[in-house]
């Protein structure tokens, strides 16, 4: 007996039509937490909204503060564009001007990072929802949080290695760092125009419904709920902590960053600062006993470059000399106290430099009524910043020193011996070390 062939059914044909149900990250069931919400984002969100701003501030001004569009040498992103469109003079009053920015941020960005990193885990699963696009907004919101999310742990891990002085990065930190944050910026500025009224909406009526029904606003409540629901996971697990607990395990880890890093801008409490890389290590006793970035052993600047045989080369309007240390120490001398504060967070209190004023230097070289920008060169080998320059406001300031003396005893070799540069407000790589040449002359 022929048996005749069996047909697919309509029904099998049709399933094979129908996508199989997804698994990983793109599955629903996947991400089970049952703490996701907008009633744990949000929070999180509006602490990072004024957190962000303020770092975002304070680094922009860090970037003000080398003056980049005065010198290539101070220039580490020359092809920034309109991206500098900000940029100004920076100023030298007061002196503790980025002891301050800088030590916000900084000492900021360490201690939101439990909290950006709680953001990020909360709102995961919407990086893997599919359609990728739903319509206009919804494509612009997923591009933006992705370049958030990327933007965000780009610019926060360049920042931790490089206040740890890990220098592991395919190029300039200061370069990555940059374009690294005007990403991060945009994609900041466009996820907050789509996001915040969510999230006050969400906050709002958690508080009405805290206050009871009267005054209540139904519909404002129910948007927040449904907000909430697509954050929710579908299939939830049993809870092993609440919200509150969560929000309180983030807050707990923000304060205990901030506890070991913040001493680094404060003598007293600089061993308390195990997070920073100046925190635990002893500069020494005596007047030289502070704070330093880099020894001369480290950058190749040996006692045979800063020996007797050492001159410091003038240069203005023609002329030039050649000074001794004997011959500086023989100019009028000046004191000043001015702290030194560096890019990767860490500042000195104020220490009693002694030297010659910039501008009585620029008068031996004929510049005696108005001063102009100046360049300095180290004898330091190589390595960035072994030159650099200063706008004219810095030389005219009567605090602005090629000091000899720190806190009454000769500058240590470590310190930029045989004379090294000192300016109020200025970053610590800007106040040049071992220096052995400077050159008077507008330079913008």
């Amino acid at each position: 007996m022929r048996v005749r062939p069996r047909l697919p059914s309509r029904s099998a044909g049709w399933a094979r039509l129908v996508p199989r149900p997804r698994s990983g990250p793109f599955s629903a069931r996947w991400w089970r937490s049952p703490l996701r919400g907008l009633r744990l984002t949000s929070p999180l969100g509006l602490v990072l909204l004024p957190g962000i701003v303020l770092l975002l501030g304070t680094g922009l001004l860090s970037y003000a503060a080398y003056n980049p569009d005065l010198s290539p040498a101070n220039d580490m992103t020359p092809d920034k564009g309109w991206l500098g469109f900000y940029l100004f003079s920076w100023p030298t009053d007061p002196d503790w001007l980025y002891r301050l920015t800088q030590g916000v941020h900084v000492t900021l960005g360490i201690t939101l990072i439990p909290v950006l990193l709680a953001k990020l885990w909360s709102v995961i699963p919407k990086l893997f929802a599919l359609p990728p696009a739903r319509s206009l907004s919804h494509a612009m919101e997923r591009v933006s949080l992705l370049l958030l999310v990327g933007g965000g742990l780009f610019v926060f891990g360049t920042g931790v290695l490089n206040v740890q002085l890990a220098y592991v990065f395919p190029g300039s930190f200061y370069t990555l760092h940059f374009y690294g944050a005007w990403v991060f910026t945009a994609a900041f500025v466009v996820h907050v125009a789509l996001r915040l009224p969510r999230a006050v909406r969400a906050v709002r009526a958690r508080r009405t419904v805290r206050a009871g029904s009267a005054g209540a606003e139904e519909s404002e409540r129910e948007r927040a709920e449904e907000a909430d629901a697509r954050l929710r996971p579908p299939h939830p697990v049993e809870p092993t902590l609440s919200r509150r607990g969560a929000l309180g395990m983030v807050g707990g880890g923000s304060l205990l960053l901030l506890a070991t890093t913040v001493g680094q801008n404060f003598d007293g409490l600089r061993r308390t600062a195990l997070f920073a890389p100046h925190g635990g290590s002893d500069p020494g006793a005596g007047p030289n006993g502070f704070q330093i970035n880099k020894t001369a052993a480290h950058v190749g600047v040996t006692p045979e470059r800063t020996g007797p045989e050492w001159r410091l080369a003038l240069h203005g309007r023609g002329r030039e000399l050649r000074l001794s240390r004997a011959m500086l120490l023989e100019l009028p001398q000046h004191s000043v106290a001015l702290p030194i504060a560096c890019v990767e967070g860490w500042s000195t209190s104020d220490q009693w430099w002694r030297g010659v004023r910039l501008l009585d230097l620029a008068a031996l070289v004929g510049h005696r009524r108005q001063p102009p920008d100046l360049f300095v060169v180290s004898v330091q080998p190589s390595g960035s910043f072994r030159a650099a320059a200063l706008r004219d406001n810095q030389v005219r300031d009567p605090r602005s020193l090629l000091a000899l003396y720190v806190n009454g005893e000769p500058l240590s070799l470590d310190h930029g011996y045989p004379a090294r540069i000192i300016v109020p407000a200025a970053p610590g790589v800007l106040n040049t070390k071992w220096v052995g040449r400077m050159t008077f002359g507008a330079l913008s």
